[in-house]
């Protein structure tokens, strides 16, 4: 594929382009998308054939990815510019909130709510029915038993949080 170059050059595109954003970090991401202003960018959803989903009442929003491997069960909406990184596994009635970056083999368990700019660490899991705040870090193989804050990092089993962000 053509390198393009940085923003100002995205940013001077004078035809349709498809841009995918492939940034782990939320902040990082979302500050890079608002610095393109360029109505000819289109940020499409890339979905690899491997993954597993219903076509029940799923929703995701524009410019996600979702990676080989993942399985998402019913009821979900994931916002824009959402990662889903190899073999994660979203259940059902889950609500994933923009910008959130899940790393390899994350398990999000049903009726969970993820906020805006949500980082989560490899093979970290997250019980039912809990809510993790906006810009929040949990750490790689963490346990997550209780709702957590926003602005803050957890870690470990049972997560707990170490610092305020």
């Amino acid at each position: 594929f053509e390198v393009l170059g940085g923003i100002s050059d995205l940013n001077a595109v004078n035809a349709p382009i498809e841009v995918a954003i492939a940034i782990g970090t939320p902040m990082i991401k979302k500050n890079i998308l608002s610095q393109l202003d360029n109505k000819n960018i289109q940020y499409p959803v890339l979905i690899h054939p491997s993954v597993i989903y219903s076509n029940d009442e799923i929703s995701i929003g524009k410019g996600s990815i979702i990676c080989a491997g993942s399985v998402l069960t019913c009821n979900i909406n994931l916002g824009d510019f959402v990662i889903l990184n190899l073999m994660c596994t979203v259940g059902h009635d889950t609500i994933i909130k923009d910008y959130a970056s899940f790393m390899p083999s994350v398990n999000i368990s049903g009726e969970v709510i993820i906020n805006e700019g949500v980082y989560v660490g490899t093979g970290a899991k997250i019980i039912n029915q809990l809510e993790i705040g906006k810009n929040t870090i949990i750490g790689a193989g963490a346990v997550v038993s209780k709702s957590l804050p926003s602005n803050c990092t957890a870690v470990g089993i049972p997560a707990k949080v170490i610092k305020q962000n």
